[in-house]
């Protein structure tokens, strides 16, 4: 029963970690009322909870393994407590920059379920599950769209305070409910790191949430402010919009997950990128209302399926590394949300409009797009070249000119050669002499005019040794007709040839 339960409360567990993280920039328009911000310095408020919120995923995702995700989740909602409430009586700027860098912890576990919830459900479900995961989401959609509204009776101030007692029923409900015995993970922090840090992968897998979960972070932290301002709508008519965002964003999340357990994934982020490169470009030109609001829709139904599709690849790629993985590749997208605001209030200051941010995040994508596909075609050749490494018949490849440029252990194995000693060479170094001047060229002949030939043939192996083989040679030729390679596919008959004998 209660390893049943542990998606939707870890799913709960974010959704109001993400409504906590979220508070100042959803109460920021009531907030700068009572306490003078300075313009330029408004954007650091709100991305501030962001800091930290990124940098702790990184441990947390390690203890979520080492300890377990019910620990993880008890301890955060003890944390919070102290943010939450210090916030609820700040009167200064300086109180706002101290109680939001210690609100990021509400961001920072969504590391923890990311690496706990796998160890329940089979492979081919995690992206689902990491989906529905990241629904919780939604916290930071019920924070922007409540939080303003119920503002407007009762005053920020006592608004923070209700969040008290939210941390505090959350952390019962985790006392009682959470999994005191989920599977333990202790491979030392320094030894999953050392594992992982020179793996590409893993830092294209964090370029690629930087762009899409930092997006979704930096949309809805600026999005309430920046309607306002720029667009001059209602403080409560640009919460319910950054909420429609953020709820959309959200519910693409699962789908995305969902279709990433049933296609390839890399091809699914060739459409995200695609389509936040073109919503960006729409977005740089100041649009009106209308086309902005289209230019956000997509960026969100593409930000948010993007996010789904990464957690279906990080427990694929890195399944013993998994919780420093989750934690790193978290990490980079917090800070991707926490770089956009900065940028865009600098950029506008400088210029007096958003046009060249949304420019450069265009081009981000842009460049993740083509990343995107370079792992595609990478990983469909690292998969040839597992094929070829286990084949058990010896390998040879050779230029149209017959220079080897290619063999498989096979073959190392079969004749002696290691690859450094054929490649460069001519497959001639093999000859027993056995065959004739003329079998050679009656078997060059059938390549010529077939593109195949196979047939036994007496070799030397590198001890000096001659060993009978069953050789199959293919002519590679490209759409114009033309021979490229030639590959040559070996097997070893001499005891079945000594077998036959005896036999005989």
């Amino acid at each position: 029963m209660v390893k049943k339960v542990q998606l939707p409360l870890q799913t709960l567990n974010l959704t109001v970690g993400f409504m906590t993280w979220v508070i100042l920039s959803s109460l920021m328009p009531f907030i700068k009322e009572d306490i003078a911000i300075p313009p330029e310095q408004l954007a650091w408020v709100t991305a501030i909870p962001v800091v930290l919120g990124s940098l702790l995923r990184i441990p947390l995702g390690y203890y979520a393994n080492l300890f377990g995700a019910r620990k993880m989740f008890l301890v955060s909602f003890i944390i919070l407590l102290f943010p939450v409430y210090y916030i609820s009586i700040a009167d200064s700027f300086i109180d706002l920059m101290v109680g939001g860098l210690l609100l990021g912890v509400g961001g920072a576990i969504f590391s923890v379920g990311v690496t706990s919830l796998p160890k329940y459900y089979p492979k081919e479900r995690h992206g689902f599950v990491n989906g529905i995961y990241g629904a919780g989401n939604l916290g930071t959609a019920i924070s922007t769209f409540a939080a303003p509204v119920i503002a407007s009776s009762i005053g920020w101030s006592a608004t923070v305070q209700l969040y008290l007692l939210l941390l505090g029923a959350f952390f019962a409900i985790n006392f009682f409910l959470g999994d005191k015995k989920e599977e333990k993970v202790k491979t030392p922090l320094f030894e999953q790191i050392k594992g992982v840090y020179k793996n590409e992968k893993m830092w294209a897998l964090s370029l690629f949430y930087f762009i899409t979960f930092g997006s979704f972070v930096a949309f809805t932290v600026y999005l309430p402010n920046f309607l306002v301002t720029d667009f001059g709508i209602d403080k409560v008519d640009a919460g319910m919009r950054t909420a429609g965002f953020i709820i959309v964003a959200t519910l693409m999340r699962p789908l995305g997950g969902w279709l990433a357990d049933r296609f390839h994934s890399l091809v699914l982020l060739m459409f995200v990128f695609a389509g936040v490169t073109g919503a960006a470009i729409l977005l740089s030109f100041a649009p009106s209302i209308e086309w902005y609001t289209v230019g956000c829709l997509i960026i969100a139904f593409c930000t948010g399926a993007g996010n789904g599709v990464i957690f279906k690849l990080v427990p694929m790629y890195f399944h013993k590394q998994a919780g420093v993985v989750n934690g790193i590749v978290s990490a980079m997208g917090g800070l991707g949300g926490f770089f956009p605001p900065l940028m865009l209030t600098l950029l506008f200051n400088v210029t007096g409009h958003y046009a060249i941010g949304f420019m450069a995040l265009s081009q981000v994508a842009l460049v993740s797009f083509v990343l995107v596909i370079w792992l595609y075609f990478q990983e469909r050749l690292d998969l040839s070249n597992q094929i070829i490494s286990h084949t058990a018949e010896g390998l040879i490849v050779t230029d149209k000119h017959g220079t080897i440029i290619m063999v498989n252990p096979a073959f190392t194995e079969l004749t002696g050669y290691e690859a450094d000693e054929a490649v460069g060479k001519n497959p001639s170094m093999l000859k027993s002499g056995i065959q004739t001047k003329e079998f050679y060229r009656k078997m060059w002949k059938t390549i010529e005019e077939t593109g195949t030939w196979q047939g036994e043939l007496w070799n030397r192996r590198k001890d000096g040794r001659n060993y009978l083989e069953w050789l199959t040679i293919s002519a590679i030729k490209n759409d114009a007709g033309e021979v490229q390679q030639y590959v040559g596919l070996i097997s070893d008959m001499t005891e079945q040839k000594m077998k036959w004998s005896k036999e005989g």
